[in-house]
């Protein structure tokens, strides 16, 4: 039995898994400490459950428990991350090295950076969303104090060459931060591995609840040094100040452990569902995959429709299924992606919508997809004019 709306928005956010709701219920009443309070039991127990869920988080990405630092989610992580590095390091240079398809959290940021003196190069991509390593190294200055590139994009699911990044940024001696959030979870994440130096994540992407995220901070080989943008109290060994979370932060470890564990099961069946949609959907006339189908996450597909507006689209489809056009911290906006734009694929940019799989998703709801999109596909390809003028000269 197929329950609609069916969700196909896992990049968007993620329910919270039944076992994380299960590991934060007693850190509500029972276990109510300040984890800060180190004069009494319930301030230990409080303490207890943060440090074992620092270690579920190091964990899942081959850190150290004492180089995690939680945060309200990945906003706050780039900005802890861009803003303090820049601020930390201003003595040795003000250059930052990243990309135009970052997310808006790492864009915007840097956007407010420059104003404060920052000189920041902005990378671009080729239609399969891919960096050119060359550029990267010739964009290094004297004066480069970090490389920020997005592990994996979330509207068209494309992974970056990160640890040919790493390799580069060692030689180079230049710190390395990488906005995870798509990533961890879904493929397997190492920063010993990868070479990367600090990197974000949230915790609502992988079935935790929102509200509650992580920064990885490298302590050794080099170890990164970043100023606090919060102040008050020295929480998070004085980089991240304010009471914890502890039910939020308990629920992100757990949902770290279940990622672990599931990882490699959930990624093999969420990409043969993936590529059962796609290879479906690209069989009709005029839809083709935005980015590259090599190097990218098990679960997300961005598909162009030509001659469909993407929010005709979705309108048509929204009773049934749930999807986007981009990023949900975009989605207000009626301007098309700048993923998409940076792409260089001209109009398609406003036909393309993104169908990101989940935990929950079922090949029966995958079937119902492919048959209702390309039904409502054609439906509105009836109503644009070019469609109409074709079809007209194929009859002639």
């Amino acid at each position: 039995m197929i329950r609609l709306p069916i969700y196909m928005d896992f990049n968007a956010t993620t329910p919270c898994d039944t076992a994380v709701v299960a590991s934060m219920l007693p850190y509500f009443s029972d276990i109510f400490g300040n984890a800060s309070s180190r004069n009494h039991s319930f301030g230990w127990k409080a303490e207890e459950a943060v440090e074992i869920a620092r270690t579920q988080v190091a964990d899942m990405i081959g850190a150290e428990k004492n180089e995690i630092v939680f945060t309200s989610g990945a906003t706050e992580s780039d900005n802890l991350a861009l803003k303090g590095i820049y601020e930390r390091y201003a003595t040795k240079g003000n250059h930052i090295i990243t990309t135009c398809i970052e997310h808006k959290a790492v864009l915007d940021t840097c956007h407010h950076l420059q104003k404060m003196g920052a000189d920041i190069t902005y990378l671009k991509v080729n239609r399969k969303g891919m960096i050119d390593l060359a550029e990267l190294e010739q964009a290094i200055r004297p004066s480069t104090i970090l490389i920020s590139v997005i592990y994996a994009n979330n509207e068209i699911g494309v992974i970056q060459p990160i640890k040919a990044i790493g390799t580069l940024a060692k030689e180079k001696r230049i710190l390395f931060f990488s906005d995870a959030t798509q990533a961890v979870g879904k493929v397997p994440v190492n920063v010993q591995e990868d070479g990367i130096d600090l990197l974000a994540f949230s915790a609502h992407k992988i079935y935790g609840p929102k509200g509650v995220g992580a920064l990885y901070v490298r302590r050794k080989n080099p170890r990164a040094l970043i100023m606090a943008q919060v102040h008050g109290g020295g929480h998070e060994k004085n980089i991240r100040s304010g009471t914890l979370n502890v039910p939020a932060i308990v629920g992100l470890g757990k949902a770290c452990e279940l990622c672990t564990s599931l990882m490699n099961s959930e990624g093999t069946r969420l990409s043969q569902w993936r590529d059962k949609l796609e290879e479906a959907m690209v069989a009709i006339e005029g839809v083709t995959v935005n980015g590259s189908t090599t190097s990218r996450l098990p679960n997300t597909t961005n598909l162009a429709f030509e001659m469909v507006d993407s929010n005709a689209l979705m309108m048509q489809l929204q009773k049934k299924i749930a999807l986007s056009s981009g990023s949900a911290c975009t989605s207000g906006s009626l301007e098309p992606s700048h993923v998409l734009e940076a792409l260089n694929i001209g109009e398609l940019a406003k036909n393309s919508l993104r169908f990101s799989l989940g935990r929950s998703t079922t090949e029966a709801e995958i079937d119902y997809v492919i048959e209702t999109v390309i039904k409502a596909v054609m439906e509105l390809r009836q109503l644009h004019p070019q469609w109409i003028m074709d079809q007209n000269k194929e009859h002639d």
